[in-house]
């Protein structure tokens, strides 16, 4: 297994979340190489300056957290976080279309946002604790056949975060064209190895450091 630390997006999108917050975040990023720090579109631009002289990625969130925004809404934000200095892009799928049966309009809504980031990567989050393994076999189906950057399990804000079955669930559809981000409730490196085990090669924490060293935390978080 590669460093640990080279599968974390370093996380902090709490809505108190301050400039201050923020600077500590990508410092702490740089320090411990994490693959990117993920933040609200609205400190795109200070993450992007605070970490312009390291190789740690600037991550976004776009629709977020509930997907339920305009399709133009999302592709509009997306162009405009990649603009500021937005590498990578995880955007939130209708969920309530999706429970609807309307795929169609979930693979346009995506195709949509993944048009909008041009060469930037897109990670879609399925929010897993909503779906049946039906529904996220067919929206994993559509980011295979579009060929997106990632699938990802969880905003951290609904009703659960990552699980190993889930994970090894969007593996087995996506193969390895694509990859797999666990986020939400990894928060120690045992739970990081698991979901690495069963197919991550994405882990979004705020726990990040802890992870990372192997240290316990007992605090909630994404």
């Amino acid at each position: 297994m590669k460093n640990l630390a080279q599968y974390i997006d370093h996380t902090l999108l709490a809505a108190n979340a301050t400039v201050s917050d923020i600077k500590q975040l990508c410092a702490e990023a740089a320090e411990h190489h994490f693959a990117s720090v993920c933040v609200n579109t609205g400190y795109v631009p200070l993450a992007s300056e605070s970490l312009k002289n390291s190789d740690v990625k600037v991550c976004c969130v776009v629709g977020f957290p509930l997907g339920a925004c305009l399709t133009e809404a999302k592709a509009f934000e997306a162009a405009e976080a990649i603009r500021r200095g937005a590498d990578e892009v995880d955007m939130v799928i209708n969920i309530g279309m999706l429970k609807s049966g309307d795929l169609e309009f979930v693979r346009k809504d995506i195709e949509a946002v993944f048009a909008a980031c041009g060469n930037a990567t897109l990670k879609v989050i399925l929010e897993n604790c909503l779906l049946t393994d039906e529904e996220i076999t067919q929206v994993c189906e559509i980011c295979r056949t579009l060929k997106v950057g990632f699938v990802k399990t969880s905003t951290g804000f609904s009703t659960m975060g990552a699980t190993e079955h889930h994970v090894a669930l969007m593996r087995k559809v996506v193969g390895d064209e694509i990859g797999v981000k666990a986020s939400g409730g990894v928060r120690d490196r045992e739970t990081a190895e698991k979901m690495i085990k069963a197919g991550a090669n994405r882990i979004g924490a705020s726990a990040s450091i802890a992870i990372a060293s192997g240290e316990n935390v007992t605090s909630s978080g994404y």
